[in-house]
């Protein structure tokens, strides 16, 4: 399976509760800024900050940039789909 739709299969493991399996796909990309992304956001919703935070350094985007993990989610989801 390619990159992005893997990451997608991993938000839209995250947005059906299966925290998991969106975790253990998200790992797989971690050299790709929007697996690192989503990496972040996953942290986000678990909560653990300061790994979260971590990985928002290597996403070019910030921890506070969103508010609702699951629109950030939502926000994730389009930029692979564009």
């Amino acid at each position: 399976m390619a990159v992005r739709q893997e990451l997608i299969a991993a938000v839209e493991a995250a947005l059906a509760g299966r925290w998991n399996e969106a975790h253990a796909l998200a790992q797989r990309h971690e050299d790709d800024p929007t697996g690192c992304w989503l990496h972040a956001c996953l942290h986000k919703m678990e909560p653990d900050e300061p790994n979260s935070r971590y990985w928002y350094r290597h996403s070019g985007h910030f921890y506070e940039e969103y508010a609702d993990p699951r629109q950030e989610l939502t926000a994730i989801k389009a930029a692979l789909t564009y």
